[in-house]
């Protein structure tokens, strides 16, 4: 499942769900978030894990050790957390709010429809709309 946050972590947007070996360029790709979000271009960046490598140019990736360089410095272990630390939290708001979901033993294709839901109820329980001036960032 893909999904899309609000730079705070707040949930807007999950897939429906993909077959689990696909990988998360090509779900992004078949659910139109890479082209959507080419498109956009805002000036709040877009960040993901390292399955989007091949959108680097779209969206902000953890940065990965170099062949010659021993070790990541301190400050890019710290960006490398916070992208993760963005991305996880709007899964956790999920699995948190909605104890159901820590553990789904259902078909994999219903459970798609059962986050989505949970994301509606989310929402409303917050009382939270999108409002235009909203920024979004892709999370994972």
């Amino acid at each position: 499942m893909q999904v899309i946050s609000a730079p705070d972590g707040w949930p807007l947007w999950v897939s429906e769900v993909r077959p689990g070996r696909e990988h998360d360029m090509t779900c992004a790709r078949r659910h139109g978030i890479i082209t959507a979000l080419a498109a956009i271009r805002t000036d709040l960046p877009a960040l993901a894990d390292l399955g989007y490598e091949g959108a680097a140019d779209v969206v902000r990736v953890p940065l990965k050790k170099k062949r010659h360089q021993r070790q990541l410095s301190d400050d890019q272990h710290t960006y490398n957390r916070l992208l993760r630390g963005v991305g996880e939290r709007a899964n956790a708001l999920l699995t948190v709010t909605f104890k159901a979901l820590r553990r789904v033993s259902l078909d994999p294709w219903r459970i798609g429809k059962i986050i989505q839901a949970a994301l509606v109820l989310l929402h409303h329980e917050h009382d939270w709309t999108m409002s235009p001036s909203h920024n979004v960032i892709f999370s994972y």
